[in-house]
């Protein structure tokens, strides 16, 4: 599943104070500071990229084709983050932080790149919108963290727009899916058929289906925990400023 809202939604297992006790060395930092860097410079790319098409065009039908590579490239991109968690330089879960990469990934290529009728969907624009907003203040807020100069408004933003952008996230998401069935249906995509020399069968209609039931358990899982995060960091920010 895809998580925004990261999606919009990824869970906050890099927070400050996991970052400063458990923090990389001096050329794990360099790198992940640039790593965040661009991606956050690529996801400002794709928000540019949106608003100057709206611009052009006047209407939002159709801006999916204005961002389609650099979603493509820097949504992949983030396949890298998996193997940050597995080196141990970021303190993150190796399994979670794989869902919620490989989820989107898979949103991104297996649906939305492999079913291009669904490309001018408004479902598509909606998770797109969340995943571009969601990522923008997610890579900046690493940035600064690193960096050890991280601006409250960042915190704030990090911690608070995740209510509206993970569920407009996974709306968006869950639509698009829905509206890849009948395609994928009509057409066979991804299946495997009996007979054949492996003895296996795989019916790719019947797996996205499952995929769209799976957010039913793991969709408020995940939306909770970044609500108790939210309390826990805001919290805590408020008790500093107040010992200050």
């Amino acid at each position: 599943m895809a998580a925004p809202a990261k999606g919009t939604s990824r869970t906050a297992q890099n927070d400050v104070a996991s970052i400063k006790k458990k923090g990389p060395g001096a050329l794990a930092t360099a790198y992940l500071v640039i790593y965040n860097v661009v991606m956050t410079a690529g996801w400002l790319v794709i928000a540019v990229g949106l608003v100057r098409a709206y611009l052009s065009k006047g209407s939002y039908h159709g801006l999916y084709y204005s961002i389609e590579r650099p979603l493509k490239f820097f949504q992949t991109g983030a396949l890298l983050e998996i193997l940050h968690c597995a080196v141990g330089i970021v303190p993150s879960s190796v399994v979670l932080t794989g869902f919620q990469v490989m989820s989107r990934v898979f949103l991104t290529w297996a649906v939305t790149h492999s079913v291009r009728e669904v490309q001018n969907e408004d479902s598509v624009l909606l998770f797109v919108v969340a995943w571009t907003v969601t990522e923008i203040i997610r890579y900046s807020f690493y940035t600064f963290s690193l960096l050890n100069h991280l601006p409250y408004l960042i915190k704030w933003a990090r911690y608070t727009l995740f209510i509206v952008l993970y569920p407009m996230g996974v709306t968006g998401e869950l639509l698009t899916i829905y509206a890849a069935l009948p395609y994928v249906q009509k057409t066979g995509l991804y299946s495997v058929t009996l007979p054949n020399k492996y003895n296996f069968s795989f019916d790719y209609y019947t797996f996205l289906i499952l995929v769209m039931v799976s957010y039913i358990p793991l969709f408020p899982q995940l939306y909770f925990h970044m609500m108790r995060q939210r309390k826990k960091v805001l919290a805590s920010g408020e008790e500093h400023k107040k010992s200050n």
